[in-house]
């Protein structure tokens, strides 16, 4: 209930000319909830801002950190990180467009360009164009050479940086990204940086965010629901979305991974691979995968 969510980084060309309502809409159970814009055109970012707003959003984030030769080709993500004072311009015509946070997401350098003095430099650009809050994935990015999955992994991680960063600039949110898997790590963390954000960890491991309003925001009002809850409440989004025109393989893809390290977890993720692409398939399917893990359980 209290994590943040971001979205996929959409860009602001997307919304000002694309569809629009089919990018921005959100269910309410996912609040609060940040829009991620990728794009360096001031005025058109501040536009997508003013969408984003009205949508309902509560945050707008500015991807400075995705390194694939797709965002590049469009001047946006972490090739940005060269541009500060552009990036500054953005963030300037977006505070004034919108009354809601803007918040930038970027790497600690790319390439060769990885000095502390590179990163503090950056900081202090956007900082004056009044953003306070900074996601900081600990790797330095590699524009040419390793595709945007080994720009996750091989670069190495470099958690002092962040703090360090916090240390200097005590006035500032930073939020660490990169690496972080268990609850103790995300404690351990906290005790140098304002947040932590979770990213492919989230994806894999859906049921470890289970206990962090317990563990994390120490709010114990309600129990947190057993994954089993969490199927029967993610059926009733389904359906929704499917009275809308939403095929059911687009969101039951996304819970393959809800089932981790219990029996029937891999029947679980058979059957829905197996028959979420059918034309029949529907809230029943994920009923009947639900059943296939019970059945291992009993």
């Amino acid at each position: 209930r209290h994590t943040r969510l971001y979205t996929e980084m959409i860009t602001s060309a997307a919304l000002v000319h694309g569809d629009r309502q089919r990018f921005l809409q959100f269910d309410d159970k996912e609040q609060p909830i940040a829009l991620q814009l990728g794009g360096s055109e001031p005025k058109e970012m501040a536009q997508a801002a003013k969408f984003g707003k009205s949508a309902g959003y509560s945050e707008i984030n500015i991807n400075v950190g995705c390194p694939s030769d797709r965002v590049q080709a469009g001047k946006f993500g972490v090739c940005l990180m060269r541009e500060p004072k552009l990036v500054a311009e953005c963030v300037d015509a977006m505070r004034t467009a919108v009354d809601i946070p803007i918040t930038v997401k970027c790497r600690i350098g790319v390439d060769h360009d990885d000095s502390y003095q590179f990163l503090t430099s950056f900081i202090e650009n956007i900082t004056k164009a009044g953003c306070n809050t900074f996601i900081i994935h600990a790797r330095k990015a590699w524009l040419k050479g390793l595709n945007p999955k080994q720009n996750r992994e091989i670069p190495e991680l470099d958690y002092q940086c962040v703090y360090q960063l916090k240390l200097d600039y005590p006035q500032l949110n930073i939020v660490i990204n990169g690496g972080i898997q268990t609850i103790e790590e995300m404690k351990n963390h906290l005790k140098h940086v304002d947040g932590v954000m979770l990213g492919r960890q989230a994806y894999k491991h859906p049921q470890s965010l289970l206990a962090i309003d317990d563990k994390i925001f120490n709010d114990q009002k309600d129990e947190a629901l057993a994954v089993e809850q969490v199927v029967v409440e993610y059926a009733k989004y389904i359906e929704k979305n499917m009275d809308n025109d939403v095929p059911f393989k687009s969101m039951a893809k996304h819970c393959l991974n809800l089932f981790q390290n219990v029996p029937g977890a891999k029947q679980w993720r058979r059957y829905l691979s197996e028959n979420m692409h059918k034309p029949e398939a529907g809230t029943h399917t994920l009923f009947n995968a639900l059943e296939k893990v019970q059945q291992r359980c009993a």
